[in-house]
């Protein structure tokens, strides 16, 4: 019968709790970094039933029972392994692991891939110590590489001349060699090239410990590029892996921070300085998807590029590609450099002290986007200012988090309302005043004429009557209006209506007319109260798509008002622990540090 492969069941280790596997069976309460509750294996008054997420395993003190989140489920349900693996995959949103032939042909391939690259790495640790490769192992310790990290890290040398690909052809074909990569084949003719030929190599391992990878480094030859990586593999994806991640993640019972690096000299530097949890994304840009695998193990991750020019618009790139998927739970930070330094430099110059001073100033993801961006604008320039304003609402908009979008949407627009100069005409003294008199104000003669109609109303009167009679301003914001909620629930209704129509391509004449037909007495207090024929009619289709946008943000703020009022008014009569907490979370900018 064949076996699960390794890596599967860790996925769905990684992506699972133990607390959450079992907390669906077991009342379990927090107690320092542990989970504590009555075992289900055995009747008791008192907790002995531990759970410890960090480790990955459950124990119970009364009955000696021990184990991961298969052993629970096959224990407490009576599966078998094969039932708690489809079961527990199914629960962590994987697709179930079908044993096919082509998935074992599969597993044979990485059988020989993962020995080709044991054997290669192997021999050229070896190589290392030769007395005619002593050049290499000095540039190491010259580089504040210790034996004992060599050893732990396997770091080894590629001599120029080697023949170890024919020492590999006695044991594997050479198709089987050719696809690890480590290899390629000079055009029209038989001769294979060593892709690591006078380079130091540090091999790459998954976070089974498997090397399925190397980096290379030149020692004496400036024509080459200095560093070079494996190219992609069936088992080598660049953008899911990160050197020394399977090290790392034994840090985690220590800290919730994981520094990230440049480059593999950079992560030697620092664990050879006891500082462990460090990785690399090895010169690549870091992807949505290793940002997901380092928040598993580190809700604190911080990157720490090189100070350079490039190193900093690389961190800024990070910044810009995975602002949209922090959460208040998982974070992501930024440690600047001086000019012209890299983690190497700085503890080689200054020390671990230093370094770990430089961390310590970190700064988290948008205040970092914000001070970037601020050092490319003059803020006495209105146009530059707007342009500058347009990108922070661009990256905002594409948080997914609702609630963290609306508070860092209005901490950044505090703080260009506070840098903002006197200008000839005005003084724009914060993002209220400036947008009420755009949005309330120009209603205001409606609104004094008409009491009977509330600041939520004509806000929400004017944004319906731009979704209603310019349809195509709201195309490109349809995921947004459905985030937004109308008081009025007759409004909320034709908001629905209104975002179906115009997703479903139907023509405005058409959504005007069933509007008329379903939404009469509506539609005349949206044309009478909303006043925005004057304001919007010599205005263009970004213009309008701009005032929606101000129009939103007002009805956020009011609904947010309303929110703490009502909360307010709950706690006067009675002091509600859940009311109260709410309260200061709303009265808290999210993420503040």
């Amino acid at each position: 019968m064949m076996k699960y492969p390794k890596e599967y069941l860790e996925e769905i280790k990684l992506r699972l709790k133990v607390s959450q596997v079992v907390g669906k069976y077991v009342n379990l309460k927090k107690r320092g970094k542990e989970f504590v509750g009555l075992s289900p294996f055995k009747n008791e008054k008192t907790p002995s039933f531990t759970i410890n997420d960090e480790k990955g395993f459950y124990h119970c003190f009364s009955s000696g029972e021990h184990g991961n989140i298969f052993d629970f489920i096959m224990k407490t349900k009576s599966m078998g392994f094969g039932e708690a693996v489809k079961s527990l995959a199914v629960e962590a949103g994987m697709q179930p692991f079908r044993f096919t032939p082509q998935d074992k042909e599969k597993e044979l391939r990485f059988k020989n891939y993962k020995e080709i690259y044991k054997k290669y790495s192997d021999f050229f640790f070896k190589q290392l110590f030769n007395e005619e490769n002593k050049f290499a192992l000095e540039y190491l310790e010259k580089r504040g590489v210790k034996e004992n990290i060599i050893k732990e890290f396997k770091i080894g040398y590629v001599p120029k001349n080697n023949k170890f690909f024919n020492q590999l052809l006695k044991e594997f074909k050479i198709n089987e060699i050719e696809k690890t990569g480590l290899y390629y084949k000079i055009e029209n003719s038989n001769q294979y090239v060593d892709r690591f030929k006078n380079r130091i190599i540090f091999p790459v391992q998954n976070y089974t410990d498997n090397i399925i990878a190397f980096g290379g480094r030149i020692l004496n030859n400036d024509k080459l590029a200095k560093y070079i990586n494996s190219p992609e593999t069936e088992f080598y994806k660049k953008g899911s892996q990160l050197f020394n991640l399977n090290r790392a993640k034994d840090e985690r019972p220590h800290t919730d921070e994981l520094v990230i690096v440049e480059g593999y000299m950079d992560v030697l530097a620092l664990y050879s300085n006891n500082i462990k949890n460090v990785i690399s994304n090895s010169g690549t840009a870091l992807t949505e998807k290793q940002i997901e695998i380092i928040w598993r193990y580190f809700s604190n991750p911080i990157i720490c590029m090189d100070g350079d020019m490039s190193g900093q618009k690389a961190a800024l790139r990070i910044a810009e590609r995975l602002i949209p998927f922090i959460t208040e739970n998982n974070k992501l930070f930024f440690s600047i450099l001086n000019e012209g330094e890299d983690p190497d430099d700085v503890i080689k110059k200054s020390g671990k002290e230093a370094f770990l001073k430089v961390l310590s100033a970190k700064k988290i993801i948008q205040e970092f986007i914000w001070d970037s961006y601020l050092k490319k604008i003059d803020n006495n320039n209105p146009f530059e200012v707007s342009k500058f304003e347009k990108q922070i609402r661009y990256l905002c908009y594409q948080i997914k988090d609702e609630t963290l979008k609306k508070y860092i949407l209005e901490d950044f627009l505090k703080k260009i309302d506070e840098f903002t100069p006197n200008t000839n005409f005005i003084k724009k003294s914060s993002y209220k005043t400036r947008f009420k008199s755009k949005v309330l104000n120009e209603t205001k003669k409606i609104y004094l004429r008409n009491k009977s109609y509330t600041k939520e109303d004509i806000v929400q009167f004017s944004i319906l009557f731009i979704m209603i009679y310019y349809s195509p301003a709201i195309r490109n914001k349809i995921d947004k209006l459905k985030g937004i909620k109308f008081i009025s629930d007759e409004c909320e209704a034709l908001k629905d209506v209104i975002i179906e129509k115009v997703s479903s391509n139907v023509k405005e004449k058409e959504i005007l007319d069933f509007m008329k037909e379903r939404f009469i007495n509506l539609l005349e207090k949206i044309n009478s109260n909303s006043n925005l024929n004057t304001i919007l009619g010599k205005k263009n289709f970004s213009q309008i798509s701009e005032f929606l946008d101000d129009l939103v943000y007002d009805l956020e703020e009011l609904n947010h008002k309303r929110k703490i009022e009502s909360l307010e008014k709950k706690l006067i009569n009675s002091m509600d622990e859940n009311a109260y907490r709410e309260l200061i979370k709303l009265k808290s900018p999210v993420n503040r540090e």
